[in-house]
C-alpha cells in the first residue's frame, strides 16, 4: 500500500487567507493526524510561530509586516523575526542600551514575561540586578551587563526622580492612596493628561504601569501621553464668540497650573 502524499497548497490557500492557524486548523487543511506531516509541508513553505499564546499560531514567513524593532501582531497575536518569546527577550535584553525592566518588555511585547525571564535568568542567559527596587535584566556577557547598568544609572541621575512609580519599593503605600485620591478628583480629561505626563516621565512601560495603579485604560494613558506630545492640550478660560480654545504652544505654557 503506498504511502500518502500530500501537497503545501492547502497550507498556502489557508494562511494566506487567514494569516494565522492553529496546529489543528493546519492538519484539517491537509487531512491528516500527524503534526509530523504539517511540520514537513510548513517547513517546504517557510514558516514562523507565535512569541505569544504558547507558540500556538503559525504564519508563513511571507506574510507578516515587520516593525523596525522585528515585531508584528495580528489579531493581538504576536510573531518576531527573532523567534521564540525565550529568543525575543535575549535579544531585546542583549541589544539595550541600559537593560530592561519586566514591565518594559511587557509593554514592548504585550505579553507577560516574568516566567520566562526567570528561566532565561536561571539557563543564564541574561542576568539581573535590583535596581529602584525593581530588576534591571541585563545581558549575560560581564562588560556589557556592566555598561547597561552604568547607562542606565546615568540616565536615572540626569531625568532626575521620574514619575510617581518608579518602583514599587519608592512609593510607601500611603502616598500611593493619596495619589489615587488625588486622581478621582480630577475630570476625564485631566486624569488622562496626568497619567500621561507620569508614563513619559517613567519611560518604557509607562503606560501600562501609570494604567495599573490608577485602574486606567493603557490606551487611555497612551492618548494622554499623545496629547501631551504633540501638545494638543486646550486651555481652560474665556473665549471670543466663534472662536475655538487656544492651544498650547511653547509661548503660553508657562501660564499653566499644574
Amino acid at each position: 500500500m503506498r504511502a500518502a502524499t500530500f501537497s503545501n497548497n492547502p497550507l498556502k490557500i489557508l494562511l494566506k487567507r487567514d494569516k494565522v492557524a492553529t496546529m489543528d486548523d493546519l492538519k484539517s487543511a491537509l487531512d491528516t493526524h500527524a503534526p509530523i506531516t504539517v511540520y514537513r509541508k510548513l517547513s517546504e513553505l517557510g514558516y514562523l510561530t507565535s512569541y505569544t499564546h504558547g507558540s500556538r499560531y503559525y504564519t508563513l514567513e511571507s506574510i507578516p509586516h515587520f516593525n523596525e524593532q522585528g515585531l508584528w501582531s495580528y489579531q493581538s497575536i504576536g510573531f518576531s523575526i527573532h523567534g521564540t518569546l525565550l529568543k525575543t527577550l535575549v535579544y531585546f535584553i542583549d541589544s539595550a542600551d541600559d537593560g530592561f525592566f519586566s514591565e518594559e518588555l511587557e509593554s514592548l511585547l504585550q505579553v507577560n514575561v516574568k516566567p520566562s525571564l526567570l528561566k532565561l535568568f536561571k539557563q543564564g542567559n541574561v542576568t539581573r540586578k535590583k535596581h529602584l527596587g525593581r530588576y534591571l535584566y541585563c545581558a549575560a556577557e560581564s562588560s556589557r551587563k556592566k555598561q547597561q547598568i552604568a547607562s542606565r544609572q546615568a540616565n536615572n541621575a540626569s531625568q532626575g526622580t521620574r514619575g510617581i512609580v518608579m518602583g514599587s519599593d519608592w512609593v510607601s503605600d500611603e502616598i500611593k492612596a493619596a495619589i489615587i485620591i488625588f486622581v478621582s478628583l480630577l475630570d476625564e480629561k485631566q486624569r488622562r493628561l496626568f497619567a500621561g505626563l507620569e508614563s513619559l516621565q517613567f519611560g518604557h512601560g509607562g503606560d501600562s504601569w501609570i494604567a495599573k495603579l490608577l485602574n486606567l485604560d493603557p490606551h487611555t494613558v497612551s492618548k494622554g501621553r499623545r496629547q501631551l506630545l504633540e501638545r494638543d492640550i486646550h486651555l481652560p478660560g474665556m473665549r471670543a464668540s466663534g472662536a475655538g480654545r487656544p492651544k498650547v504652544s511653547l509661548s503660553n505654557l508657562h501660564e499653566v497650573n499644574f
